[in-house]
């Protein structure tokens, strides 16, 4: 465990540069005082490591050593296959670079772990597209794709429900959702989303700009995801479910949604059953899915989409009668 926590620490210094105690402490997940007995060791082994005091200070290596960490472990070997995504690199016009470092990596390991490639291919696959929709690569991707790694304007025009506009972007990040591409990208002085596919024509300037180095993209498109899905919720209706359906009711609306229903529940009454006000898109939506709920939850409001629902049990009701009442 402690040789482990020793590769990482050189490795940290040698990406960073230069670290403080208390940041060692927290990627290490240990206390600072491991961190300062960490690098006597490393010292006492013959690393050129280094406190510096001062404002600016932290412990660094000493005239830029780099030490040659080739031994991976067999976990770490398949680790390492297994967080290349084939697939989108290809979309984005990097296939021969994945396939060229794949080989490099192959041919840099221990012979007992060269196989690792085949292990991990044969037991995990990624398959992004949603079921029941044709995943199609958009024309504009590898331009975005270069743009976003080499930090260069575009300009670019994008369909918009009602006409075609033309926009000068900063591109920061590209994500892919459930098969559908997204631009992450500064416009003016706001960060903004945009469906790749949507693109009609990209151009790449010569002209690179600054990149914002607290844009976070993990944390602004779960930020824009959840304001995206918030939007989408302009209704609330009341119902009344039972445990079955709460468990049920993730699996047949937006996340948002059902959380928020879940936090504003009542208590339990003696069967189980809770009352809560739930989010939806329309009636219409909310029809759908109180019809997908079943006999596990009940609308209480509004009265329309809860006659709506009657009519639609009474007629469920009649299909399924005994057969031996005969049928209309």
């Amino acid at each position: 465990m402690r040789a482990s926590r020793l590769v990482s620490l050189l490795c940290l210094l040698q990406v960073r540069e230069v670290m403080t105690g208390p940041e060692l402490a927290r990627e290490l997940e240990v206390s600072e005082r491991t961190v300062a007995r960490d690098v006597l060791a490393l010292a006492a082994a013959g690393v050129p490591v280094y406190a510096e005091r001062g404002r600016t200070g932290g412990y660094r290596l000493l005239g830029g050593y780099r030490a040659k960490l080739t031994g991976l472990h067999q976990a770490e070997a398949e680790a390492l296959f297994l967080a290349g995504v084939p697939g989108p690199a290809i979309d984005m016009g990097l296939g021969e670079a994945v396939t060229a470092a794949r080989l490099k990596a192959s041919a840099a390991l221990a012979p007992p772990f060269r196989d690792a490639p085949q292990r991990v291919g044969q037991r995990f696959h990624l398959d992004a597209p949603r079921w029941f929709r044709e995943a199609e690569t958009p024309a504009v991707l590898p331009e975005l794709s270069r743009a976003v790694w080499r930090d260069r304007k575009v300009v670019a025009r994008y369909r918009r429900r009602d006409r075609e506009v033309r926009r000068e972007l900063e591109p920061h990040g590209l994500v892919l959702k459930a098969g559908v591409w997204y631009l992450a990208a500064r416009c003016g002085q706001r960060f903004l989303t945009y469906r790749v596919d949507r693109f009609s024509h990209v151009e790449v300037a010569d002209e690179e700009f600054t990149r914002d180095e607290t844009f976070d993209l993990p944390a602004f498109w779960e930020e824009k995801s959840d304001e995206f899905n918030r939007s989408l919720l302009t209704e609330r209706i009341r119902i009344r479910i039972s445990p079955a359906g709460l468990r049920k009711l993730h699996a047949t609306t937006e996340g948002t949604a059902a959380r928020e229903a879940e936090a504003a529940a009542s208590e339990p009454d003696a069967q189980g059953w809770v009352t809560a006000d739930f989010p939806v898109e329309s009636l219409d939506v909310a029809y759908d899915q109180i019809l997908n709920l079943g006999p596990e939850a009940e609308v209480l409001a509004p009265p329309d989409l809860r006659n709506r629902l009657a009519g639609a049990a009474t007629r469920l009701a009649a299909l399924y009668r005994d057969p031996g009442e005969g049928h209309p």
